[in-house]
């Protein structure tokens, strides 16, 4: 039972050579083959490259050239361009798009021996909370059928649950790391922006984007985050500065730690069962040797409605290169120049990005720009404040990741508003750039619900720190799905 094992046990056999890369990845794939069909959680498997490259780590093993990763297996999120792979961002649109080059993070885990098992499924373009805006149909959440795994990152963090991959990537722009962990009971961290190059993903709304890992716990998250993040100067906004070891202080006590719970985190909205999972998440985390003190968000309610100027502004700028001319799929017969413009874009995108595309061309349009989109830009500048201001008085902010546990497939498909507020605790993160993980914390209406953890700029670490601490009391993070243990 390969896949019961933690990435740590699983490098100490691969070093050990009780185990070959070869066999934990066939094994991987088998359980791919197996249950992925009624989970829907992969765009693409890759089950030649992933071999070839488990046998180049073999290699690299045996000759005692390999990192505590190498030999690992790993899924990227759809997102990732990768060298002659299809990348499809889950659209119509890219259907046919083999990527000639790999994201720089791509590179950087094939650098560190890790063989890729496949692409993941995800909502369009990563917009979406619920991973039913995919081309390729939803994606089912293991802990239940009927429930979406969340999104964008809904297929990424379905296949850490089901035990379909150890490890894998996403990204986050309004909280696409952490709601589908939470929703799906895995650890996921967005880190500070800037932090992990955005070369090679596909653009959704550049200033928000940030990739991240997905995994069981913190201590696996801790060793994806070091192999991903580097300095890439093909991305202007990647921090030209050294990254620590992410897993150094993992070990480090909770005592004296300051934690800052908002009020408006437990107000009106949120599921009762949902605020006595992540009540009692926190009343573990003080007697571990922290402090919790009251602190305010009082600008909570105005990210919403920002986040939903602003990154569709981005997006519908981002998006404009896909014309059936430049990118992206062409239309058929098209009668003229215009008309193959208009059909190949009302073609090839679904409905959610066409909404999204009009919200921002609206927004950015002549005489609406100074009413939308310089005040939406005023009120992301009032959010980040509040997250500073609350930063002074303590280390961290915890609360809910999502205001209910996973919802059901098809139950906010008709109402977007209902759909954007799964982010309400996420996205005032993004609208700052600050890093924030969510971590297991129990279980309500029998679905998972996390705890969500954010931090001042740079304090990746420290989440880290509390996350394993809180996993080393607790096993919300070692539980599986019945049917896929």
């Amino acid at each position: 039972m390969l896949h019961t094992l933690s990435v740590k046990q699983m490098s100490e056999k691969l070093h050990a050579g009780e185990i070959t890369s070869v066999e934990l990845t066939q094994h991987y794939l088998d359980r791919i083959a197996e249950f992925d069909p009624e989970l829907n959680a992969y765009v693409t498997v890759t089950p030649e490259l992933a071999l070839e490259m488990a046998k180049e780590a073999d290699v690299r093993l045996k000759n005692g050239a390999a990192g505590q990763l190498t030999g690992i297996p790993i899924a990227h999120k759809d997102i990732f361009c990768t060298d002659g792979v299809k990348t499809s961002c889950s659209s119509k649109m890219l259907d046919n798009f083999i990527a000639p080059y790999d994201a720089h993070v791509v590179t950087l885990l094939k650098k560190a021996g890790m063989p890729i098992l496949g692409k993941t499924n995800m909502d369009e373009f990563a917009m979406g909370s619920s991973s039913e805006s995919s081309y390729y149909g939803p994606t089912k959440n293991p802990w239940d059928l009927n429930a979406v795994p969340g999104g964008s990152s809904g297929g990424a963090a379905a296949v850490i649950a089901a035990n379909l991959a150890p490890l894998a990537t996403g990204t986050d722009t309004g909280g696409s790391i952490r709601q589908p962990a939470s929703f799906c009971g895995i650890t996921g961290i967005k880190p500070t922006y800037g932090t992990v190059s955005r070369f090679g993903i596909i653009a959704y709304a550049s200033s928000f984007d940030q990739a991240g890992p997905m995994t069981r716990s913190a201590e696996e998250s801790a060793w994806l985050l070091n192999a991903m993040s580097e300095f890439d100067e093909r991305d202007s906004t990647c921090l030209e500065m050294s990254r620590p070891d992410f897993s150094a202080n993992l070990n480090d006590s909770l005592a004296g730690l300051k934690v800052g719970v908002p009020a408006e985190y437990f107000g009106e909205g949120l599921d009762a069962d949902v605020e006595q999972v992540v009540k009692a998440a926190i009343a573990e985390i003080e007697k571990l040797g922290a402090t919790v003190l009251p602190v305010s968000l009082p600008n909570k309610d105005l990210a919403v409605p920002a986040y939903y100027v602003l990154a569709p502004a981005e997006a519908s700028s981002n998006l404009s290169r896909y014309d059936g001319v430049r990118f992206g799929y062409r239309c058929a017969q098209p009668q003229d120049l215009e008309d193959l413009y208009k059909r190949s874009r009302a073609e090839g995108f679904g409905a959610e990005v066409k909404r999204r595309i009009m919200v921002g061309a609206y927004a950015l349009s002549a005489g609406y720009y100074d009413a939308y989109y310089l005040k939406a830009q005023r009120l992301r500048r009032m959010v980040r404040d509040d997250f500073t201001q609350a930063f002074e008085q303590c280390d961290v902010i915890m609360g809910p990741v999502a205001p209910t546990p996973a919802f059901n497939l098809g139950e906010k498909t008709d109402d977007p508003t209902s759909m954007y507020l799964a982010d309400l605790y996420t996205i005032p993160v993004n609208l700052g750039g600050f890093p924030a993980m969510s971590v297991p914390a129990g279980f309500a209406q029998g679905r998972p619900v996390g705890l969500h953890i954010v931090g001042p700029y740079f304090s990746e670490a420290k989440l880290l720190n509390i996350g394993h601490q809180f996993q080393q009391v607790t096993n919300w993070h070692q539980q599986m799905p019945e049917q896929y243990r």
